[in-house]
């Protein structure tokens, strides 16, 4: 199979689809490996590193997108990528279809094959293309969280971990997921008096025997958030439902019953985001403040660590790239009901429910195509 990778071009988004040690792994198959000329540079990687893998290097997104049976990539295409993709063409990459229509009625009209890294998923209902990324863009949250509580970027002026004869700050996790316990994680690690939140009794049960002593876990419903939201400094939303559009647990009423310079790090901005007054924001501007709470919502969060997080991914993905390549994508999703689960779209029909629910779409299902 020819292999196209083309450069991220969404802004600041510096993680690449697949790292050099990748591109050896298929190319050793005898498949076709196509990297768009610095592609890998924002994560570490040079053009001579893929030559040495055996890809090869072109000059141009077009000629990337030109010559690949299937497109690997890291975050889903924006507009000027969608002239560029083919009918029958598989695209394998991060959707997030159902939180955004233009997205969604542009791959039907391209007639490809779209395979969303968010919706393979295990029997066990894991995510495995996904996990990866809500590891980082969790333990990431505290992070960016914890900056943007300093007084000069708007925050409360409170340092997460405290210091002797002060309290530490006050970190609310919705969602205890791959995402909140990774954010719970990090959290409690610097010293921070948190509260983690979920629907299921058996996870938060899971939750108080794993976590150390500043976790503290509570039953999620919208009395409890009204209730924490008025005294917690960050808050953190980690609410994923996979393939549909995250439920809004915070409301913009909720806004005037928080603290001036609490701030609001919504990791599921990119799925429609469980904050209600939460859009997307950048990296070159990730902020923005309403009703004195300050709101950080960058939709590609781990961009920010991209050698961390192509190694992360590469890791996770490379198994399911190479059994499409070895197969096609009808072999490959007929024989494995993980990848089977992650198509979304195939030649301008909606095959995966949560997504044509979104939108009002007809849906078509998948063994249309697979038998």
């Amino acid at each position: 199979m020819i292999i196209g990778v083309p450069k991220e071009i969404k802004n600041n988004e510096n993680r690449v689809a697949l790292t050099p040690a990748g591109a050896v792994e298929l190319v050793k198959r005898g498949h076709e490996v196509h990297i768009q000329t610095t592609a890998g540079e924002g994560s570490g990687f040079l053009d001579d590193d893929y030559i040495s893998a055996g890809a090869k290097i072109l000059p141009t997104i077009e000629a990337t997108y030109d010559i690949a049976e299937m497109i690997m990539k890291v975050k889903e295409p924006i507009e000027p990528e969608y002239k560029l993709i083919k009918q029958d063409q598989l695209v394998f990459t991060y959707f997030h279809f159902a939180s955004y229509e233009p997205l969604t009625h542009a791959m039907i009209e391209s007639k490809s094959v779209c395979l969303a890294y968010e919706t393979v998923e295990k029997k066990d209902r894991s995510l495995p293309l996904l996990v990866p990324m809500s590891e980082v863009a969790g333990r990431m949250s505290i992070q960016e969280g914890a900056k943007y509580l300093e007084k000069p970027l708007k925050g409360r002026g409170i340092l997460l971990g405290g210091v002797p004869g002060v309290r530490p700050a006050k970190v609310l996790i919705l969602g205890g997921g791959v995402v909140g316990t990774n954010a719970a994680k990090m959290a409690a690690g610097m010293g921070a008096d948190v509260t983690i939140m979920d629907l299921s009794l058996p996870r938060l049960r899971y939750l108080d025997d794993i976590m150390p002593a500043n976790v503290n876990t509570f039953m999620s419903n919208e009395y409890n958030i009204r209730e924490l939201i008025e005294t917690h400094d960050l808050i953190v939303g980690a609410v994923l439902i996979p393939g549909a559009k995250a439920p809004n647990l915070i409301t913009k009423d909720m806004l005037k019953d928080m603290r001036p310079g609490t701030v609001l790090v919504d990791v599921a901005v990119d799925q429609g985001g469980c904050i209600e007054t939460c859009k997307p924001t950048t990296h070159e501007d990730p902020i923005f403040i309403i009703d004195d709470v300050v709101h950080y919502c960058v939709a590609n969060m781990p961009g920010a660590v991209p050698y961390t997080s192509t190694l992360a991914l590469t890791n996770a993905t490379l198994p399911y790239a190479i059994q499409l390549a070895d197969k096609g994508w009808k072999k490959g999703c007929n024989e494995n009901e993980e990848l089977k689960l992650g198509l979304n779209i195939i030649n301008g029909d909606v095959v995966y429910k949560a997504v044509a629910d979104a939108f009002n779409l007809p849906f078509t299902n998948v063994s249309n195509y697979l038998n």
